[in-house]
């Protein structure tokens, strides 16, 4: 798969995505990453592998301990990615919003 997928296929799941925001308040070891879910170990690691291989995060050994990095570059090729089709939703939605306006305006009209 190509990086831009990997990082979609990462934040697809609504425990990495939380991993994802409790690491953008700081590095984390895997045990800090793992107290609020009530999952085995096995499971985590398997999140944090598939974050690990998307780019979007990094260990670190700190003696005894492996920490976990967010990475920023996989996050900022996914916004610009997105960026470029919310030119097309901002058109969409003041498209919508100018017929509202005419629906409105005819309604009151009757």
């Amino acid at each position: 798969m190509d990086n831009l997928s990997d990082t979609f296929f990462a934040l697809s799941d609504p425990t990495r995505r939380a991993i994802l925001l409790r690491l953008s308040k700081g590095d984390a070891t895997v045990g800090e990453l793992a107290s609020p879910f009530e999952m085995s170990a096995p499971a985590i690691t398997k999140h944090l592998k598939i974050l690990e291989r998307s780019g979007l995060i990094r260990k670190e050994k700190d003696g005894q301990l492996r920490r976990c990095i967010l990475q920023e570059k996989p996050l900022k090729g996914a916004s610009e990615w997105l960026e470029h089709y919310s030119h097309f939703w901002e058109g969409s939605f003041a498209q919508l919003d100018d017929t509202l306006k005419v629906l409105v305006a005819e309604e009151d009209a009757e």
